[in-house]
């Protein structure tokens, strides 16, 4: 029987979060749409969902885990360094979950345990 890390989580994301998930809604949104997002993520409360959950929500591929990031954010793992919460946008267009912030650690907790419960933000 494989014995999966215990994954330690922030309560909230960290500030620094919020503008680099600004960068990246920025590539898909115009920037009223982007500010108009991120200031519901910084109010909305903390949900928990499956790593497997995720992904299939998002329809994004895994990162393999010898991206740097990925092992970087496996490592934080292994010696029990807390992990921010993902912040997620919920696109009604698509149908999609837009991961706006912490891809890489998304896919890190996803190779160590799909069935891990992660703190995320989400909005629509």
């Amino acid at each position: 029987m494989k014995i999966l890390p215990q994954i330690l989580w922030l309560d909230l994301p960290e500030e620094h979060d919020y503008p680099a998930a600004a960068d990246y809604l920025r590539l898909l949104f115009s920037v009223d749409i982007t500010e108009w997002y991120i200031s519901r993520l910084r109010w909305v409360g903390v949900s928990v969902f499956k790593a497997k959950d995720i992904f299939r929500a998002s329809g994004l591929s895994l990162l393999g885990v010898s991206n740097f990031h990925v092992e970087r954010d496996q490592k934080k793992i292994k010696k029990w360094i807390l992990l921010s919460p993902l912040l997620l946008v919920s696109d009604p267009k698509t149908s999609r979950v837009i991961i706006a912030d912490w891809y890489h650690r998304l896919c890190a907790v996803y190779t160590l345990d799909e069935d891990a419960s992660i703190p995320c933000k989400i909005t629509n």
